[in-house]
This record gives C-alpha cells, sequence and structure tokens, in this order.
C-alpha cells in the first residue's frame, strides 16, 4: 500500500482517527517515522483544514508503532497567522508518537536571507538505474540510486536521492515530511559493525511553503556533529531536484552499538 492509500485509509473515530500501518511501512517493529510523521500531519490537516501551511514540527518517536493504531489530534492555539496543532499517535502497546505541527502564513518582513550549501552532487539517476529496498521494509516504496550504507566507511556524512515509487494523490508537503526522514541516521557511516539504532525526535523547519521537484527525486543529507555514550545528534537537509533547499532537520538518534 503506497502513502496516498495508506493516508486515504483513515477511518473516523470517536478520538480521531484510526489506521493500520501497512507491513511495507515497517522498519523493525515499528513503523518508519517518516510515515508516522506524515500520518500526524495529515491528520493535524483534517482536524484544522484551514490553518496555513506547515513551517515546523516538533515530533518524538516515544515507543514503537505497528498494527491499528488511533490518532488524536488537539488545536493548541489559532492565531491571525499561526496555528499549533498537537497530534498523538497511540496502539495497543500504548503512546508511540507526539508532535506539535506549527502552521503558519506568510509575512511581510525585511529580512530575506539564505545560508543553506548547496552540495556538489551529481543529477538524479536516469529512469531504470534505481534500486529499492525488500518489501517487508518501508525502502520497498522508494527509489534511490545504490546501496545506501556502507558499514566501515568511517563518514559521519550520508547523502542520496530519493524518491516515492508511486507519488500520484500526494499532497507536496505530506510527501516532503514522509521521505524527509529516509536516510539511515548517519552515525551508522561511522559503524564497522551492525547495531540496533533508534530515532528519538525530529525538528523540521519547512524552507518553503509549496516544496516542488521534478520527477519527484529529493536529494537527503544527514550529517552527525556529535556521538558519544550512546546517542548521537545530526543535521538533516532535504534539497529538491534543482538543488534549492526545501526542509532543516535535527535529530537525536539512540545507538546500541
Amino acid at each position: 500500500m503506497n502513502l496516498a492509500q495508506t493516508l486515504a485509509s483513515l477511518v473516523p473515530a470517536d478520538t480521531g482517527w484510526t489506521v493500520t500501518i501497512p507491513a511495507s511501512w515497517m522498519q523493525g517493529r515499528t513503523a518508519y517515522g517518516g510515515l508516522s510523521s506524515a500520518l500526524a500531519h495529515h491528520a493535524a490537516r483534517l482536524a484544522v483544514p484551514d490553518a496555513p501551511p506547515l513551517r515546523s514540527a516538533q515530533v518524538a518517536f516515544v515507543g514503537p508503532l505497528a498494527g491499528e493504531v488511533t490518532i488524536s489530534c488537539d488545536l493548541l492555539r489559532r492565531g491571525r497567522n499561526t496555528a499549533f496543532v498537537e497530534t498523538k499517535i497511540r496502539s495497543d502497546e500504548g503512546l508511540g508518537f507526539i508532535g506539535t505541527f506549527i502552521f503558519m502564513s506568510k509575512r511581510e518582513s525585511r529580512i530575506d536571507y539564505e545560508g543553506v550549501h548547496r552540495p556538489d552532487v551529481a543529477p538524479p539517476p536516469a529512469e531504470g538505474s534505481t534500486r529499492s529496498g525488500p518489501p517487508e521494509f518501508f525502502t520497498s516504496q522508494m527509489e534511490y540510486p545504490e546501496k545506501r550504507l556502507e558499514l566501515g566507511m568511517n563518514t559521519p556524512r550520508l547523502a542520496s536521492w530519493h524518491r516515492f515509487a508511486e507519488r500520484d494523490g500526494l499532497d507536496a508537503m505530506t510527501e516532503l515530511l514522509c521521505i524527509g526522514d529516509g536516510l539511515p541516521p548517519s552515525a551508522m557511516g561511522l559503524m564497522d559493525i551492525a547495531g540496533p539504532i533508534s530515532s528519538m525526535n525530529w525538528q523540521v523547519n519547512m524552507l518553503t511553503d509549496a516544496p516542488e521537484t521534478d520527477n519527484g527525486w529529493w536529494l537527503l543529507e544527514s550529517v552527525t556533529h556529535h556521538a558519544h555514550h550512546g546517542a548521537s545528534s545530526q543535521y538533516m537537509t532535504v534539497w529538491n531536484s534543482r538543488l534549492e533547499p526545501v526542509m532543516a532537520a535535527m535529530q537525536s538518534v539512540a545507538l546500541f552499538v
């Protein structure tokens, strides 16, 4: 089941909506964090349909999410330019996700500045030259040009073009939020043996209110700037096919190796 079909399968319930996490969106025993974030954002849009575009999100991956889950939303504040919406996702095991989504309209400003670097990378891959992950893993939903991770490379930076194999009917902001967490945590580039990891939170800032790209391609980058005592901190950036920055983020990751 692709992303558009999964979003469309939300069923209204007394406390919000219910939805079943498809097996093809899992990463081990929990749903892929990008999917959880996209479901939460989609529900927030349903709860406040006249909210302006998403500007920022703060999410915590509290626990595993699998099977049927319940999504609830609470409008925390509505101002002239902004709306703050809190979204929670629960499974039979309890709370698994909590996020605050900040929707904001454009306003006039004397400040206009961009300091995001432009990476020197090859263009998006040609049609027919991509690969995808196994059917039981969320990367089965994506296409990318080469293996996403090689152990023993001793690099704190991972970067690769990614796109969804099926993209029709997607809201661009939800698509970007879902695919933006698609890389492995960059601390894995420092590993020489495989070991479990778990993203704990995600701070996202959208750099445009109308993300767009050509042929579905987004360039994802993740850079670890600190890793110690079983936790790492990483910066994340997403560019469109024209290498225009569209999203900046930061994430804390638990390391069990």
